[in-house]
């Protein structure tokens, strides 16, 4: 009767072990933690949420850092995977320990926001203009040059306040590849980088920054991406394309700018689509990249990252619209969901 208590008891126990360590695995989570650009934070915030309601054990966190920051942490592998809005460079590729890949999720487009009190008119920019305001060559609201392509705006004589980015970003990278495709002089002082020496300017940090010193500085001209414009209600102009047009930022004229780029996308999908032509291309448009490993670490992680990209860029789609991005073209989608396949995660 003893020896039955006993193995009785040792039954009830393995039984609750075997429960317990059901449970464990059920519950046991799949964490990715990525950084970079801001740029795309919102959507990725989206995303993140709404893969997580599909695959409730998958955990993505994100921490919009800038672009520049985003390439540094998955280079020094303190994240899984990095986001940034400018490509690495060649220099940047070879110093990373392994093969990184570039996977374009989403199109945005670069908006020129200002703070003129007591001005409802629309201004609209010259890729020239936009450039010589952040040369510091145009200082007054009402210079000729600013009033010859805005005719019948009353412009103030109050001073420009030019605001840029204090941190490496992905969103001073397109503005500056747009602005040294028009401008020698730019390209030939400032260049094109995530990080430059700004001839003029206050710096803000990350795009919540730039956002903020906008909105309290009367006569501040300052560059975010449009959801950022749209969501903060700041003013923002046309700017003039390669075609001649004056445009201004929107899904569809974000979208005209990527039709050239898709049919001519490179394998490694590190492409330029600033100052593109088309009548109705806004000219400070971009893909935005997710950086990750070739051979990934953890192939566990690396396995959910690549089903997470191919939902992202398929059924994740349709969240771009309300965030202010334009969808990937249907023809770079089919290379994208193709390029994962070269990640090994078996």
């Amino acid at each position: 009767m003893k020896t039955l208590t006993m193995r009785s008891g040792s039954a009830v126990l393995t039984g609750a072990l075997a429960i317990a360590l059901g449970t464990g695995v059920l519950a046991q989570k799949v964490q990715i933690n990525g950084a970079g650009a801001t740029f795309p934070d919102p959507i990725y915030q989206k995303w993140f949420s709404e893969y997580n309601k599909i695959h409730p054990d998958v955990q993505i966190n994100y921490n919009a850092v800038g672009s520049g920051a985003g390439i540094r942490q998955i280079t020094a592998k303190t994240v899984f995977f990095g986001a940034s809005d400018g490509p690495m460079t060649q220099q940047q590729l070879t110093d990373a320990p392994g093969k990184v890949l570039h996977f374009p999720t989403v199109l945005g487009s670069v908006a020129p926001i200002y703070n003129i009190p007591g001005m409802n008119a629309e201004l609209k920019f010259t890729g020239k203009l936009l450039a010589d305001i952040y040369l510091g060559k145009i200082t007054k609201w009402n210079d000729p040059a600013i009033a010859a392509v805005n005719s019948g705006v009353n412009l103030p004589g109050t001073n420009i306040v030019v605001v840029h980015r204090s941190d490496g970003s992905g969103t001073t990278y397109i503005w500056c590849d747009y602005l040294a495709k028009v401008s020698p002089e730019w390209k030939q002082k400032v260049g094109v980088a995530t990080a430059v020496s700004w001839p003029v300017g206050l710096g803000g940090a990350q795009s919540d920054g730039v956002t903020a010193l906008v909105k309290q500085t009367p006569g501040a001209i300052g560059y975010v991406e449009l959801v950022y414009a749209l969501q903060n209600k700041l003013s923002y102009g046309q700017v003039q394309n390669h075609d001649g047009n004056f445009v201004k930022a929107s899904l569809e004229t974000t979208t005209a700018a990527a039709a050239t780029a898709a049919g001519s996308m490179p394998p490694d999908f590190r492409v330029s689509i600033t100052n593109a032509p088309g009548a109705n291309a806004y000219p400070i448009s971009s893909f935005t990249w997710i950086l990750l490993y070739e051979t990934p670490s953890d192939k566990a992680r690396g396995k959910t990252m690549v089903d997470f990209m191919k939902w992202a860029t398929t059924d994740g789609q349709k969240f771009t619209g309300e965030l202010g991005y334009a969808p990937l073209p249907d023809e770079v989608v089919k290379l994208v969901t193709a390029a994962l396949g070269k990640i090994k995660v078996q």
